[in-house]
C-alpha cells in the first residue's frame, strides 16, 4: 500500500475516533525512534519481560527483537498495561535454526551495531557508548544474563557501573536504565532519529485500527468499496 493509500485510509478511519486520540497518536509518534532497538534473548519470566516492554513504550522505543531460541515470550501479563499493543515486535523463533543468527544478521542488515549488556566482558559504561551509529542493546535471561553465543556474535558490549555488592540490577531495571541514557544522549544530538514518514503512516494506521470496534472490519469494507 502506498503512502497516499495509507493516508487516505487513515483520513476515513479519522471519522470514527475522536479528534483528541488521533492528536495523542501523531505526537508520540513524533517522538518515536528505532535508532536505538532492544533485543530480548529468551526471557522465560513474563513479569521482568512484560516490564521491558512497558519500559520501550515509555522511552519511545518502537521495535523490540524477541529470540525465543528456549522460551516463549509471554506478552498476556498485566505489567505491560496494554504497552506490547503499540509496538513493532519481531519474534525470531524459527525450529532448527540458530535464532541468534537469524536476528543478528537481520539487524546488520538495517545497520545497527549489536551491543549485548553483560559485566563479564571488556566493555564501555553504558553512559560512554556512542549514538552515533544505530544501537542494537541485547538482554538475557533473568538468571543467567546473555548466552555464550550472543557473547561469541556480538559486536561489542557495555554495562552499568555498579557502586554496591551486587553484581547487576535485575532485568527489567537494566533495561529501563539503559534505555533512558541512551534516548537522553540521542535528545541531546543532532542525530536524525526519528521514524520514517511511511512507517509513521503504517504505525498510526495500526494504532487507529485498534482503537475502533470492529477497526479491521472497516479497513476490509473500504478496501472492498476501493476495488
Amino acid at each position: 500500500m502506498s503512502d497516499q493509500e495509507l493516508q487516505d485510509l487513515i483520513e476515513y478511519l479519522s471519522e470514527f475516533i475522536k479528534e483528541e486520540r488521533v492528536k495523542k497518536f501523531d505526537e508520540i509518534l513524533s517522538k518515536r525512534t528505532n535508532h536505538v532497538t532492544v533485543v530480548l534473548e529468551d526471557l522465560h519470566k513474563p513479569h521482568n519481560a512484560n516490564a521491558v516492554l512497558r519500559s520501550c513504550d515509555g522511552f519511545g522505543l518502537q521495535d523490540v527483537h524477541i529470540i525465543e531460541n528456549k522460551n516463549e515470550f509471554d506478552t498476556e501479563g498485566t505489567i505491560t498495561l496494554g504497552a506490547h499493543r503499540w509496538l513493532t515486535l519481531h519474534r525470531y523463533n524459527e525450529p532448527q535454526k540458530d535464532n541468534v543468527d537469524v536476528c543478528f544478521d537481520e539487524l546488520r542488515k538495517q545497520g545497527y551495531k549489536v551491543i549485548a549488556t553483560t559485566p563479564h566482558e571488556q566493555d564501555v559504561n553504558i553512559y560512554d557508548l556512542d549514538v552515533c551509529e544505530k544501537i542494537a542493546l541485547v538482554f538475557g535471561t533473568e538468571l543467567d544474563g546473555i548466552s555464550q553465543n550472543v557473547i561469541d556474535k556480538a559486536d561489542g558490549f557495555a554495562k552499568i557501573p555498579m557502586s554496591g555488592f551486587s553484581e547487576s540490577f535485575n532485568i527489567s531495571v537494566s533495561a529501563a536504565i539503559c534505555m533512558y541514557e541512551l534516548t537522553k544522549k540521542i535528545r541531546q544530538s543532532d542525530i536524525e532519529s526519528g521514524l520514517d514518514e511511511s512507517y509513521k503512516l503504517k504505525l498510526k494506521l495500526e494504532w487507529m485500527k485498534k482503537s475502533i470496534k470492529a477497526g479491521e472490519q472497516l479497513v476490509a469494507q473500504y478496501l472492498e468499496k476501493g476495488k
